[in-house]
């Protein structure tokens, strides 16, 4: 198949791949503008999709907008049998969901229409939820509201937002590439009417630990926002990231050190704090930490 594929991500690459290794042929590959990044922030640095469409000689194209006429056109105009669309971060409008010969296709990271919109993976960690997964979606003009070609589930179990991404990214590719495959014989299922709930994007500010909530609930900020934004508390104006904890017994006033071990009383039970992350600081077990800046017990984190 002709195919444009539209993602920008880490999570999309994996498909990029699985698609060109299938023998499909990528026409072009739209994605995010470069960002400033680099060492001091300034660099504009491509993205992961980016750089792997480049290494593979296909097109790129970051236009800011598809709603203009001329780069709809553009669009139009590479005559692709399909769109496959991952993480892209832009709305696709109506002449070009309708461009491609067969439509557009997405790979949304959960099982639809539980955590439709920008964040399903962290969603459905802080929600505790068992299961996850990819839905494998014809689009439409809503928010991931289209109908369904395929769904795969996973357990999330203990697992990292950056551990569940990679593992979907993965897992998504391999869907893709098996439902392109056998797209004629597919029939696209409306989503259930009952059950949609909405990934907002994760604002920064709930990255910072709530230890009046239960242990429970403070965990998965942890595992959620691992490893961005990566959840965080402060103690005499620093920050520290919080990289993996373990719910333990124990009580206290929430958000004080129960011992010199980085072991915080929450709302329910505590949290052993394992791994951190000074600011500015490479990433260090908690014992390594505390031998060079001890935090006794008593030590109120805000």
């Amino acid at each position: 198949m002709r195919i444009i594929f539209m993602g920008t991500p880490d999570f999309a690459v994996p498909a990029l791949v699985a698609l060109v290794e299938a023998g499909h042929e990528v026409v072009a590959a739209y994605t995010q503008p470069p960002r400033p990044g680099g060492r001091r922030g300034k660099e504009l640095t491509p993205s992961p999709v980016q750089r792997e469409t480049e290494a593979r000689g296909i097109e790129v194209r970051h236009p800011v907008s598809l709603k203009g006429a001329e780069e709809q056109a553009a669009f139009a105009a590479l005559e692709a049998d399909i769109a496959v669309v991952a993480a892209y971060g832009l709305i696709l409008p109506q002449a070009v969901l309708d461009a491609p010969r067969l439509g557009c296709l997405n790979i949304h990271a959960s099982i639809l229409p539980r955590w439709r919109g920008a964040a399903p993976i962290q969603r459905a960690i802080l929600a505790g939820d068992p299961t996850t997964g990819i839905t494998i979606m014809q689009m439409e003009a809503g928010l991931d509201t289209g109908p369904m070609l395929a769904t795969l589930r996973t357990t999330i179990d203990a697992k990292t937002a950056g551990e569940l991404t990679s593992e979907l990214a993965e897992r998504g590719a391999q869907l893709l590439v098996g439902t392109l495959r056998d797209l004629a014989v597919h029939r696209a299922v409306k989503q259930p009417e009952d059950g949609v709930t909405y990934a907002r994007k994760i604002d920064k500010a709930e990255a910072r630990l709530d230890f009046t909530a239960s242990a429970v609930d403070v965990e998965r900020q942890v595992r959620a926002f691992m490893p961005v934004p990566g959840a965080f508390f402060e103690l005499d104006g620093e920050r520290y990231k919080v990289l993996a904890a373990r719910i333990v017994e124990g009580s206290g006033e929430a958000g004080s050190t129960l011992d010199d071990a980085l072991t915080v009383a929450c709302g329910e039970q505590a949290l052993q704090v394992t791994r951190i992350q000074r600011a500015g600081k490479p990433a260090m077990d908690v014992a390594d930490l505390l031998r060079g800046r001890p935090i006794p017990a008593g030590t109120k984190l805000a």
